[in-house]
């Protein structure tokens, strides 16, 4: 029976988290049913470019949180590019409700013993070596590398081509720009922003925002 899920968000990392649930049905046919995306106030261009591939917003998120949908799904996925907003609704969600299993498009490549808890979505070329532990809700972007026995936490977001080396620790709600590098062993506090391009090669403290190369 597929799992009937909902997507939280109607923006571009939503249409991308789509991409990866449309790719998923082409190894795994019949696995999820979409069923809509939920939106507190979304743009006209996102309403008609998921028109066009056949999905609609089909309530708000307060719909959901007040369990008013007119319709009966079994998961969702909370698929809102901000660390910071992924964090506010997974705690405001109902205890019954449960986030859909992890998303993984058949392009990622995971290594072996890594875990990616619910929520999590990993999108086509990223890279994710042996050891992992991803945090529920942490999204991983198309062609991130994140190297062996890293640790991120909740709600993490790892844009596209950001480098995590092995052993580095990520706080929960971190925002790890595009392209940026956090070298070995190093560990970004809760809530802290890597600006992109930037090269970490010191700890940072949480909700620091550091930029440049190395990153200040």
């Amino acid at each position: 029976m597929s799992i009937r899920l909902i997507v939280l968000g109607a923006g571009g990392f939503a249409r991308e988290t789509l991409d990866v649930l449309d790719a998923l049905e082409e190894v795994d046919p019949g696995r999820f049913d979409v069923l809509g995306v939920v939106d507190d106030g979304p743009a006209e261009h996102s309403i008609g470019v998921l028109a066009a591939r056949g999905v609609e917003v089909i309530g708000s998120v307060s719909d959901l949180l007040n369990d008013e949908l007119a319709v009966e799904f079994d998961a969702y996925v909370i698929a809102i590019g901000s660390p910071r907003v992924r964090l506010e609704l997974a705690e405001r969600m109902p205890g019954e409700i449960r986030p859909a299993p992890a998303l993984i498009h058949p392009l990622a490549s995971l290594g072996t013993d890594t875990r990616c808890d619910a929520g999590v979505i990993v999108c086509a070329g990223a890279v994710v070596s042996a050891n992992v532990t991803l945090g529920p809700h942490t999204h991983v972007n198309p062609n991130a590398t994140i190297g062996h026995d890293a640790v991120l936490g909740r709600a993490v977001s790892v844009n596209p081509a950001a480098v995590v080396s092995g052993g580095v620790v990520v706080g929960d709600g971190v925002l790890l720009g595009a392209s940026s590098v956090v070298l070995q062993g190093l560990t970004v506090g809760g809530g802290a922003v890597v600006g992109a391009a930037a090269c970490v090669t010191h700890d940072v403290a949480p909700a620091l925002t550091v930029v440049g190369v190395p990153a200040r």
